[in-house]
């Protein structure tokens, strides 16, 4: 084939950056036979100083949790010793090396790999091969595209060859190259290499004809083109069309029957291993012989390991071979695969061989399904345990394995495939707790699907059903059926109705577990008990380490219903520390956007943005929907219109379609919010009174403050007086000085003389004690405004000018503006302060910075944020070349606006 391809020249381009130190990944997609693999080999070819290895996904081992990453990385797990030893128990226990109570985060073994690859990067540049990647198990591709999205700086490169039109969910977002036909001068140059006699044009015309620039299938269309007809060209050859294997699939009916069977085998047997493929045909009373015709053919070799001529070859093998025969060949595996060594592909084997109902063969299954589950291989446990349920004779075991499947398949990420197993249980035959389990199942799956109006009355009827049951059951569905139904908000069933439900059945056990605790303080305050749910909540968040956050991290948020960021920020800090501890980065990012959410009212705008990006790249590479709601939050403050209209829009169209009500309700506190920074009181007002009428709990103080200033400001003293009177219903069942701060602020506004002037410095003091200074900023602001209305000119600028440098410092410009044309109504003109600064960093490099500022080693500060030590280092040198220093001791002297410890 040519090798002047600009394919060539691209993946080239990529080997030599990593030869130099750097690295990367890159998709190579195309149809099968286009030439991936021939590019590939290529690529490596030309730069021979790196160090190459292989792994290629099988379609019948795509099953089995993390065989592809283990087939890869084998020949490096020397160096696991140096690993850090969370990484290296995860990759043990992944490995089936060892392990311990808890399955591995997968990501957290992606973090082992990487760390794996940049330390044996640092002696050879690396090039990861993975050929036929859309037949990775899950495992491997979550693992291998966490890994691919942070090689940049290790002189390592990750190339996955997929075929087209086959999705590959976890890849999406890397780097693409797509390898089209061959141009007609190339096409034409290959034929005549692979023409073993001269050919005559009409045959020429039509083998180019069929194979449409398809080299693979350029060299089998000639390959099957009889000599006799390549001579005088009269005959015009029958070829098998565009469809390459079906070309494989015809040579294959021209061989004898115990070759195919024996090839039956080999396509069955994933591993290459020839000493298995032997004694599977020694099982079957096959000679090895009788291999001799396929490997004549060019269609098999057997050497140092079983290699079929290419993927389409196996699957035209396993396609053409029939139900019995593929049964016999998997028969023949089981009998001859080491239980001792490796058990699950021997039950996985014995399963395929299986026809009709085998409760041995079941229960082989769901032992394979734990081992499986036990090293992080959900989605392998639930196939095992779905093909275990098909196997089952005993109705009620059946469902029992069915459900079981259906909650493995809905945790390894696949809701719609859960729904579908789910259908697969049978409604006459389950029992009570069955069918709440279902039930409770169908919700979560309903809200994992669309956070939508559906979950919530599933969730309702499954906590019922549990009721007489397991109460410690029923009251954990009840906390997950009123978080569904907050999250629904407005746009669906009236959740006071799951509130009341919630608290007809208050446990009875004393003392109450801090979920109760919740649960109770939650329904109370949507029942307008505000005083009681306020001391419940405040009961519940004592306990600042109880499971519940961990597992809801979301419901941290019930703390802003108490106006204590304290406590909001600390549940969460050290939600995020052990998931950070324990590679817990499936939940990781939905605890980093909500940790963001608590470093606003801080102004710490940085803080919030560097969590929330990375909870974007975990929340990428885990395949879930990153948290919105900081993120409109964050660009309210921001004040930059366009950007943030454009995302309010967007959001509240989605969410609207989806029925998730209360993001609905959260952009029209968030759009308030910036209409107030901009000025623009009568599109606060519209927006805040729209977020107070929608919303029922948590974010209500926080939008009421809106509407009181925005009224405030047209003049419209009656719904300024309404929304104040609600507020102080919030604020005072609080008692914090955040909540004691905004109060005193919005009722300063619609005082007068000296109640204003004392209301305004009163709430300055409160809210500085408390540490928030956006909100400090706000009411210095205000104090300003109404001091220059006064004609305290000297007084005003005193308040504006501190307001003005807090807003410029934490990258509030709307409000930063706001406040200049207050400051130059006084006679002053605003100034912006000069130097280095942190906002010229990335949010990734202020992260690193704050760590490294704080005493952590390049080691520790790796672990902490997924990144291997080289990557780290890289973005020290860039740290300090944009802030102009040189050393670690010079970076504790910078400015990196906030308190470091709010990124958690």
């Amino acid at each position: 084939m040519t090798t002047d391809r600009a394919e060539l020249a691209a993946l080239t381009q990529l080997l030599g950056r990593t030869r130099q130190g750097g690295g990367g990944a890159l998709v190579v997609r195309g149809s099968a036979g286009i030439g991936k693999t021939w590019l590939l080999e290529q690529a490596l070819d030309r730069v021979p100083q790196v160090r190459a290895l292989r792994s290629t996904g099988v379609q019948f081992e795509s099953e089995l949790p993390y065989a592809a990453l283990h087939q890869l990385t084998a020949a490096l797990l020397d160096g696991a010793g140096r690993l850090p030893d969370g990484q290296r128990a995860a990759l043990q226990a992944a490995f089936g090396l060892g392990g311990g109570p808890v399955a591995p985060d997968r990501f957290l073994v992606g973090m082992a790999v990487l760390t794996l690859l940049s330390q044996s990067a640092e002696t050879d540049p690396l090039v990861c091969v993975v050929d036929d990647a859309q037949w990775l198990d899950r495992a491997s591709a979550q693992a291998l595209a966490f890994v691919a999205r942070r090689v940049g700086e290790e002189g390592v490169a990750l190339l996955f060859a997929v075929r087209d039109p086959m999705p590959l969910p976890d890849l999406e977002g890397l780097p693409v190259l797509a390898i089209g036909p061959l141009p007609d001068s190339q096409a034409r140059d290959l034929l005549g290499q692979v023409l073993r006699a001269p050919v005559d044009a009409p045959v020429r015309e039509r083998v180019l004809a069929e194979a449409r620039g398809n080299p693979l299938a350029i060299v089998e269309l000639a390959g099957a083109t009889a000599p006799t007809q390549h001579a005088g060209g009269f005959a015009v050859p029958r070829l098998a069309g565009q469809d390459t294997e079906a070309l494989y699939v015809e040579r294959l009916a021209t061989l004898p029957e115990e070759t195919r069977t024996l090839l039956a085998v080999a396509a069955a047997e994933p591993l290459g291993d020839p000493g298995l493929l032997w004694r599977a045909a020694e099982h079957l009373h096959l000679p090895p012989a009788a291999l001799d015709p396929a490997v004549a053919a060019g269609l098999i070799s057997v050497e140092a390991r079983v290699r079929f001529r290419h993927p389409l070859v196996r699957s035209a093998v396993h396609g053409a071979a029939g139900p019995a025969v593929r049964r016999a060949a998997h028969a023949a595996l089981a009998a001859v695969t080491d239980t001792g060594r490796d058990l699950d592909r021997q039950v996985w084997h014995r399963a395929q061989a299986t026809v009709g109902l085998d409760e041995d063969v079941a229960g082989a299954l769901v032992a394979s399904a734990e081992q499986a589950r036990a090293r992080g291989g959900l989605a392998a446990a639930a196939a095992f345990l779905t093909r275990a349920a098909e196997l089952t004779a005993d109705p009620s075991r059946r469902n029992v394995r069915t459900l079981e499947a259906a909650a493995l398949t809905l945790r390894a990420g696949s809701p719609q495939e859960a729904l579908e197993v789910l259908r697969a249980a049978d409604p006459a035959g389950l029992t009570a707790r069955e069918q709440a389990h279902a039930d409770l199942l169908r919700g979560e799956i309903a809200f994992a699907l669309q956070r939508g109006v559906d979950a919530p009355g599933l969730l309702r009827r499954a906590a019922r059903r549990l009721e007489t049951l397991d109460a410690r059951a029923a009251r954990d569905a009840y906390i997950d059926a009123l978080h569904a139904s907050l999250i629904v908000g407005f746009l669906g069933e009236d959740l006071r109705a799951v509130a009341a439900d919630a608290l007809a059945r208050r446990p009875t056990q004393a003392p109450p577990e801090t979920a109760d605790l919740l649960l109770d303080g939650m329904a109370s305050v949507l029942l307008g008990r505000s005083v009681d749910g306020a001391a419940l909540l405040a009961r519940a968040l004592a306990d600042r380490t109880d499971a519940v956050w961990a597992r809801r991290p979301s419901l941290v948020a019930a703390c802003l219903e108490l106006w204590d960021l304290e406590a909001y920020r600390e549940i969460l800090q050290t939600v995020v520390r052990e998931a950070r501890q324990t590679g817990a980065l499936t939940a990781l990012p939905q605890a980093l956007g909500t940790l963001a959410g608590a470093s606003i009212p801080y102004g710490d705008l940085r803080a919030a943005e560097m969590l929330l990006d990375e909870g974007d790249r975990l929340a990428e590479a885990a395949g879930t929907t990153p948290l919105v709601y900081p993120r409109l939050h964050v660009l309210a403050v921001r004040g930059d219109a366009d950007a943030a209209d454009r995302l309010f829009d967007q959001v509240t169209a989605d969410a609207t379609a989806r029925g998730e009500g209360l993001l609905v309700a959260y952009a029209s506190f968030t759009r308030a919010l910036l209409r107030n920074g901009l000025a623009d009181y009568a599109g606060a007002r519209s927006a805040a009174r729209e977020s107070v009428d929608r919303l029922d709990m948590v974010f209500t103080g926080l939008a009421l403050r809106e509407l009181i200033e925005a009224a405030v400001h047209l003049g419209d003293v009656d719904t300024a007086a309404e929304a104040l009177a609600a507020l102080r219903e919030r604020t005072g069942a609080a008692g914090t000085a955040w909540a004691r701060g905004i109060e005193l602020g919005c009722a300063a506004l619609l005082a007068t003389a000296a109640a204003a002037d004392e209301g305004y410095r009163a709430a300055i003091d409160t809210l500085t004690a408390a540490g928030t200074e956006c909100d400090t900023a706000r009411m210095r602001l205000l104090y300003g405004q109404w001091l220059r209305r006064e004609g305290r000119r000297m007084d005003a600028r005193v308040q504006l000018r501190a307001a003005h440098e807090a807003f410029v410092g934490m990258g509030a410009e709307a409000f930063a503006a706001r406040t200049a044309a207050e400051l130059l109504a006084t006679g002053e003109r605003a100034t912006r302060p000069a130097g280095p600064s942190a906002d010229q960093l990335t949010a990734q490099e202020l992260r690193i910075a704050r760590m490294v500022a704080e005493g952590m080693t390049t080691k520790e500060t790796a672990a902490a944020v997924f990144l291997s030590p080289r990557t780290v280092d890289a973005h020290l040198r860039n740290i300090f070349r944009k802030l102009g220093i040189r050393s670690r001791r010079e970076l504790r002297t910078v400015r990196l606006d906030g308190p470091a410890s709010s990124a958690g």
